[in-house]
């Protein structure tokens, strides 16, 4: 490989935006898009610089520190020593800089031998997570799915197949230089071989295609929607799995998107007029009148809860520093009662998928488990986990269950 430069003043933003996000807490994204937007003279080789080894040293914080001789969570990190540590371990040479002057260069290989024997180091978990994932899943479970989240995420497309068929979206993105896959198992996907920033694109803007995980886009087929149905996506967040449905019903029915933040609801509108969707109705979830409002109305009804995100780490890697016990335990509370109310807007006879984008048992089957025994109307038809480790992509599960006639 190819000996990179350094350059003084990307090295300076990858430190910076590091400090603001692992131990600052800012969300990696926002912080990110902020620094982007405050140097309008980069160009695209410094912008993919700065964003990479950004999210390559978040994704490995502790293992990075652990290189640098550093303690992760210590008070007084030093993020050029974390920088360096990193360069190094990638096979690259320093520029003699003072930032990295007391830089123990010679212990690297020493200090990696003792990480690659400790899957928490290795793979940069708290130690709370790495025993967390060990205990609900297994060693050798919790190792293989850690080491497949460990990786980058791919940049999936979702085609809107109303508008352009996918091989046809394949072929134009290919005249801007973007080239693309298809996966057999998700037939509506494109999925980049190369990182590109696609929203400035004509045929975003024409709603030929949304981003959305490849394993995502599994869910909502489990629904077995039909045109003309009435459907209910209870926790749409921005709307992505409901525009999926639209499509998947021909924009014939209607659907309900509940979402209790009012703010991401723009978002569906947006999303929505863009893929040129009329059947999509965003409705603020502000009180428990809105469920009364849908009682026994719906003939399929997606709950996709909020979650500790466990199986998204390889998109969001930034979210492990800033999961706690206590939060996914409030998760699993706040799990337990929406399946315990909303179910109630569900026809008898009608479907409710129930999903997360967690692989914690905790968190799906032992949920499904709980629900069932509480509620002897419904029964469970299938469920499934769609692992990192197995697919390549997010991690996410699903329960089927049919309300009785």
């Amino acid at each position: 490989m190819k000996q990179p430069r350094l350059h003084k003043n990307l090295a300076q933003a990858v430190a910076n935006l590091v400090e603001e996000i692992v131990p600052g807490g800012q969300y990696a994204e926002k912080a990110i898009e902020q620094t982007l937007g405050s140097q309008p003279k980069w160009g695209s080789r410094d912008r993919s610089f700065v964003v990479e080894t950004t999210m390559a040293l978040v994704r490995n914080y502790r293992l990075a520190a652990h290189l640098s001789g550093q303690a992760w969570d210590g008070a007084q990190v030093n993020h050029w020593h974390l920088l360096g540590a990193w360069w190094l371990h990638q096979g690259f040479e320093l520029p003699d800089w003072e930032a990295f002057e007391e830089l123990e260069k010679n212990k690297l290989t020493e200090r990696f031998e003792v990480a690659a024997s400790q899957r928490a180091i290795l793979f940069s978990l708290p130690d709370w997570l790495d025993e967390l994932g060990e205990k609900e899943l297994g060693t050798d479970a919790w190792s293989k799915e850690i080491a497949a989240m460990h990786q980058p995420a791919s940049v999936v497309l979702r085609v809107n197949t109303l508008r352009i068929s996918p091989a046809k979206l394949a072929e134009r993105l290919e005249q801007h230089g973007i080239e693309t896959t298809t996966l057999p198992w998700a037939p509506d996907a494109l999925v980049l071989v190369k990182r590109r920033h696609l929203l400035n694109l004509p045929e975003f803007k024409e709603g030929l295609f949304e981003i959305q995980d490849a394993a995502s886009q599994l869910i909502v087929p489990l629904m077995q929607l039909q045109p003309g149905q009435m459907v209910i996506d209870a926790c749409a967040g921005a709307g992505g799995k409901a525009l999926q449905m639209a499509d998947i019903m021909g924009n014939k029915g209607r659907i309900a998107a509940l979402e209790p933040e009012a703010i991401k609801l723009k978002n569906t509108d947006l999303r929505s007029r863009r893929a040129g969707f009329n059947i999509i109705n965003s409705v603020h979830l502000s009180s428990p009148a809105v469920l009364d409002k849908y009682a026994g109305k719906a003939d399929r009804l997606l709950l996709d809860v909020p979650c500790s995100g466990l199986g998204v780490l390889k998109r969001n890697a930034d979210a492990k520093w800033k999961l706690t016990p206590a939060h996914i335990e409030e998760v699993k509370q706040l799990q337990q009662s929406i399946l315990g109310s909303y179910h109630t807007m569900l026809k008898p006879g009608g479907l409710m998928v129930y999903a997360t984008c967690s692989i914690l048992p905790s968190e799906d089957a032992q949920q499904v488990e709980h629900f069932l025994a509480d509620n002897d109307n419904f029964e469970l038809l299938e469920q499934h986990y769609f692992l990192p480790s197995q697919y390549g992509f997010d991690g996410f599960y699903a329960a089927v269950l049919q309300k009785k006639q």
